[in-house]
Order: C-alpha cells, then sequence, then structure tokens
C-alpha cells in the first residue's frame, strides 16, 4: 500500500524517561526513526510517568508509524530515536 506523509510537527529527539515522555502535541500517528546502529526500545505509556501501554524494539535504521491515542506519551531509551507529528494523505 502506497500512501503520503503528511508532516504536522518538527522531528525531535525521543525522551528517555518516562517522566518527559511526549504526546507530540497529541498526535494520533508518529513517524519514528532509529538514527542509530543499534536496536532500541520505544514505550507508549497513557501519561508522563503513568501506567505503561506497551512498548517495542526498533531496529537499527528503521522508520515506524506509531498509531496511539492522542494523550498517549512515548519514549525510547536513546536519544537516537526521533520523532514526528503525521498524517496520511491520498
Amino acid at each position: 500500500m502506497s500512501h503520503r506523509t503528511l508532516v504536522l510537527g518538527a522531528e525531535a529527539a525521543l525522551p528517555t524517561t518516562t517522566g518527559t515522555a511526549t504526546s507530540f502535541t497529541e498526535a494520533s500517528v508518529v513517524r519514528l526513526v532509529n538514527t542509530d546502529t543499534a536496536a532500541h526500545l520505544v514505550s507508549v505509556v497513557e501519561t508522563q510517568s503513568g501506567t505503561a501501554v506497551g512498548s517495542f524494539t526498533m531496529p537499527a535504521g528503521s522508520v515506524e508509524f506509531l498509531e496511539k491515542q492522542y494523550a498517549y506519551c512515548i519514549f525510547a531509551a536513546d536519544a537516537a530515536v526521533k520523532g514526528a507529528k503525521v498524517g496520511f494523505t491520498n
């Protein structure tokens, strides 16, 4: 399936602690890129320092589109994982 990415915010390094986790301005979709040569864990929490929703490992050099609830926040094990608020267009 082909899609076009609508950029809705600036790319920034993910915070590395749950207390500083970000919702990317209440994004429902965040484009993530792991710029490192090592895999890193990405975690989703209900709020900053809140209950864990889930996590996954991002392989080195990979790109993922994370769909989440607006208020949910994300953080990574390393600031080499960057994210941006995005949407999709036809």
